[in-house]
């Protein structure tokens, strides 16, 4: 049924800054989400996992997971991947993002802590740029507004990206699952944006990623697995949870020269500061 990995390796203090726990990929293919979130993720000591959004609908199923574990917390947003297939008008489906979060007290009881997952996706071929660009612009001047930190989605769009950041001056932030140059990790840096690495660092073929985790300081480094995507090595390929983080962390601690237990803790207190968690 299931090619989850099940190895019951001590996580305790690592805090996941970027999963997709609501992903059908954890019913269609393991026991559920409920089933890895209670054995394999927060059994294991996991400190933390942020949930993340990818649309209106999945983000209300974010906050429902997260408003069941003490430690899980839900970023609502929408991904460029999924504008084209909005049912509303763009101005129809960001007054309903921003119902999830529309005060302190909604923001509270839904445990949202960003605006996330959004950016810009070249990647496949017939995407709409002019779309994907009209929502990133939207949500980056109400993450300004409602003083929300966001998650960027970038791929195959790094130039695009970058400009549009920082042309909205004033929000802060992360690249997910950085997969950008060395040169423009650092200039993100610069303006206060922190970098996140997933189970690619652990690739044999990630020299470039491993390249910027080099260049990046540890004060600006978060992790994640992007779970149930991007599993860590020697696992690539099979459905990834938070419980396998303990290998992108300890190949992030052989790159800095610094203990697994300092890594863990750096990118711990990283989140934490970022999310306000």
């Amino acid at each position: 049924m299931s090619q989850l990995v099940n190895e019951g390796f001590d996580c305790t203090g690592i805090f996941d800054s970027h999963a997709h726990y609501f992903d059908t990929r954890f019913k269609e293919e393991t026991e559920g989400a409920d089933v890895i979130l209670k054995r394999d993720v927060f059994g294991r000591g996991i400190d933390g996992v942020i949930n993340i959004g990818t649309n209106n609908e999945n983000s209300r199923i974010c906050i429902a997971q997260a408003q069941k574990y003490e430690k899980m917390y839900a970023t609502v947003g929408i991904h460029p991947e999924d504008v084209g297939y909005c049912k509303g008008s763009v101005d129809e489906e960001l007054a309903q993002l921003c119902e999830l979060f529309a005060t302190p007290d909604i923001r509270k009881k839904n445990k949202v802590v960003a605006l996330g997952e959004i950016g810009l996706d070249y990647h496949y071929e017939g995407f709409d740029k002019a779309l994907q660009q009209e929502y990133f612009d939207r949500q980056l001047d109400i993450a300004k507004q409602y003083d929300l930190p966001v998650v960027i989605h970038d791929r195959d769009a790094h130039g695009d990206c970058f400009e549009t950041v920082i042309r909205h001056g004033g929000v802060r932030g992360v690249f997910h699952s950085f997969s950008g140059s060395r040169e423009m990790a650092m200039e993100l840096v610069k303006r206060g944006w922190y970098i996140s690495f997933s189970g690619v660092l652990t690739f044999k073929n990630a020299r470039k990623c491993v390249e910027v985790a080099e260049a990046v300081p540890m004060d600006k480094i978060l992790i994640e697995t992007d779970c149930p995507y991007l599993a860590p090595h020697p696992y690539r390929g099979k459905i990834n949870h938070s419980g396998l983080m303990y290998l992108t962390a300890q190949k992030l601690a052989e790159i800095k020269g610094i203990s697994y237990s300092e890594a863990v803790a750096k990118t711990r207190e990283n989140v934490r500061e970022l999310f306000g968690v």
